[in-house]
Parts: structure tokens; sequence; C-alpha cells
């Protein structure tokens, strides 16, 4: 009998050439070597090829797109994409529904280090830490009170998308003793209220919050969900944290607001082209900090993801339902008829 054969992209894979989220995980498929084998993808791909297709019957992908084309041919033997990670707006999932590929991800690994994340910008921007950071360096003390930070006791900070991060981030911060809104027209009321959050309209929490932080999911919906008319709701003495997807915020319009000082700054991890260009403004400005898509990656974060994810590659092998399939609609397929 054939393996369930699984390939891991190689972006997991550290400069010295070790898996980013460690050793530990990777016990989670050396126990199932009775029901499939592995091996990481024999190079480093931007996108899931037709060939790799044909190769693997489930691919664990980090940063590569999945598209329609990924799985169009007729010799494919993929049955699984499993994304390292929460987000999955790098993978169609319509095409993969209709091709009978289950997609799974790692939504509750990710909650805490992406709120941690998120605080962490609210905390540096509020006490404008890397500019005093520049301030030292270059030998300009005297100037430390002309850059006066900000107490968080009082102020308010907006959570837009109150899903799994959202509820997580409201957790996090409610030792800082601030007045919490969330927008989210899908959200739980009382799961929101529990955690002494306010549930508001989207436009009433811009026009209040000092920090409105992001942490919806991309889609057709939320796709600059943050734009000009957005931002110019924004008190002036706000800031704006993206810990979500770069696409939610109308990037050309975000620049112009942060150039005329129309809200106090910015925290991003995410931007709409990823790598972030060189010459982008975003690069210059004082009032903005950025991080790479990266700022939660520590090795918590990763070993949670790996060991979520992994295990849906096991699970799928030993013909066991994983715990977080994004397409269920996939179990349709005749060759899933075992996991209904």
């Amino acid at each position: 009998m054939n393996l369930f054969k699984v390939g891991l992209t190689r972006d997991l894979l550290t400069a010295s050439g070790q898996p980013s989220f460690g050793s530990a995980p990777l016990e989670i498929l050396a126990t199932a070597s009775d029901a499939l084998e592995w091996e990481y993808l024999p190079q480093t791909v931007g996108e899931i090829t037709p060939d790799l297709a044909a190769r693997y019957d489930a691919i664990y992908v980090n940063s590569p797109k999945v598209t329609a084309a990924s799985v169009g041919r007729g010799d494919r033997r993929l049955g699984l994409i499993a994304r390292h990670g929460v987000g999955y707006d790098s993978v169609d999932v319509d095409a993969m529904t209709r091709a009978g590929v289950l997609v799974t991800n790692t939504p509750i690994a990710v909650r805490r280090p992406v709120a941690t994340m998120a605080i962490t910008y609210v905390l540096a921007l509020a006490q404008k830490m890397l500019i005093k950071d520049r301030l030292t360096r270059a030998g300009n003390w005297s100037q430390r009170t002309d850059h006066m930070g900000r107490g968080l006791t009082g102020r308010t900070l907006g959570i837009v998308g109150a899903g799994g991060t959202g509820l997580e981030t409201l957790r996090v911060v409610r030792p800082f003793d601030m007045r919490l809104l969330a927008a989210d027209p899908y959200a739980n009321p009382a799961k929101v209220k529990e955690l002494g959050a306010e549930l508001v309209p989207l436009q009433q929490l811009l026009r209040e919050a000092d920090f409105v932080v992001l942490t919806c999911l991309l889609n057709d919906e939320t796709r600059h969900l943050i734009d000009a008319r957005a931002l110019a709701l924004m008190k002036p003495s706000a800031y704006l944290i993206n810990v979500a997807r770069g696409p939610v915020v109308d990037e050309p319009a975000l620049i112009e607001a942060l150039r005329a000082n129309r809200i106090a700054g910015a925290g991003l991890d995410v931007f709409e082209q990823e790598p972030i260009a060189p010459d982008n403004p975003l690069l210059k400005m004082d009032h903005v900090i950025v991080s790479p898509h990266a700022l939660c990656w520590t090795d918590e974060c990763f070993n949670a993801i790996a060991t979520d994810g992994l295990t849906s590659l096991v699970d799928v092998a030993r013909s066991k339902r994983p715990a977080y399939l994004v397409n269920p609609d996939a179990l349709k397929a005749e060759r899933w008829a075992r996991l209904r």
C-alpha cells in the first residue's frame, strides 16, 4: 500500500536549514510513519505547481499561493492543503472545494501570539518607543520632553473583528483599564460583553477609539474596509494598528492620512504588497512602526501552529476528519467518503 505522501514548503526552514518551528512538532509526523511519509519540497516556490500537486497527497504551506491552476491538471494527487497559520487568503478555497481538496488552518494556535503582537504595537506607539530609541542613539537626550508618551488608563481601544484573535486581544488588554470597543457584524455579543467590551458599529468605533486594532479576516467584505472615509472618521490623536492582512487597509489612503497628520501614527505588520517595496513612503515615517508580517513569530507561536497543522496531516492520513477544516463542502468528493 502506498503511504500518504506529504510535502512541507521550504520557507518553513531557517537559513541554516532547520525547521523554524523547532524539531519537536516533527515527532508528530514521525509517530505516524505507518500512515505517511514526508519531505520538504524539492525547491522554494511562490506558488504550488501542478507538478507538486501530482507528487503529493498533502502539502503543508506557509507562504506559497495555492490557485485554481495548482489543482487544474488531470494527474492531480493532491487532496489536502494544510496552512501554517490562521489566514488562508493565499489559497483559492473555492477552487479547492470544487476540486475536492481539503483546506485546514490553525486558528487556535495564533490567537495569543497575535493578541500579544497587537498589544506590543499599542504600547510601543503610546510610549513613542522607537522615537525615543532614535533620540538616545543620536545623542539628542535633551529632546525627550518634546516626545511625551500617552498613558493608557481610561483610553479607548477598538477591535475591528471580534473573532478568536480579536476576543483574545480584548482579554489580554483588560488589565490596562482601558475602555474597550468591538466592531463586527458577526460577533457573539455575549462573548464581547463578557470581556468587558461594548459591541458598536464600525463608524462609532473609528470616531471614539484612541487605538484602532484590525484583527479581521480578509475577504470581499473587508478588503479596503479602512479607506479614506474610514480614516477621516478617526481622531487626529488616534493610532491605527493592522495585525490582520494588508489589503484590509487602503494603503495609499493611509499614507496620505499619515502625511497630513490626520491620524497620530500606525503600527503595521502587514502590507498590500509583501514584501513591502523599499521605496514605500511608510518606511520613512517616524510615526509608523513596521514589521515584516512576522512580529508574532516566536518559538511559542510557531511550535503551536506546527503542532496543530501537522496534526491535521496525520488525521487525514489516518482517515480522520481534521479539527480545523476551512471548507467542509470539499468532503462531498468521493475520495473523502470515509471522513464524512
